[in-house]
């Protein structure tokens, strides 16, 4: 079955967006995604940040990634929760570890750390109705 096909036949909330909005907004994302961490990597590299700065931005880029297998290939909610909670949690802990040596890519992050949020909300809630 068409992993696609699988997860529109899941219970959503009224307030899902639907299927076409989430490639624009990722898209969008990914842009601001790849310029910060390029950035954030950039200032580890030249020593201008701390090592450990990098820490959570390796592990977001890597719980980011794994979200989609899971949902769609393996077809687990519930595991899809966990990692889209982890990568919730490993971006605020970036956008910690990177705000005391260059706000401005702590601040770009903000759509992303809102888009991450509602993500995670509309995956409980996903998940809830689906049990």
């Amino acid at each position: 079955m068409n992993e696609h096909i699988w997860y529109e036949g899941l219970k959503k909330p009224s307030w899902a967006p639907s299927a076409r909005i989430f490639m624009p907004v990722w898209t969008f994302l990914y842009v601001i995604i790849a310029w910060s961490f390029t950035f954030a990597f950039y200032g580890i590299a030249t020593r201008i940040f701390p090592l450990a700065v990098g820490i959570p931005f390796i592990l977001n880029l890597i719980f980011n990634f794994a979200f989609a297998p899971i949902e769609f290939k393996l077809k687990n909610s519930a595991l899809a929760l966990i990692d889209v909670l982890l990568t919730l949690g490993t971006l605020i802990w970036a956008l910690i570890a990177i705000l005391p040596f260059w706000p401005p890519i702590a601040m770009l992050n903000i759509p992303y750390l809102l888009w991450v949020i509602f993500a995670s909300a509309l995956q409980a809630v996903i998940v809830v109705k689906n049990r």
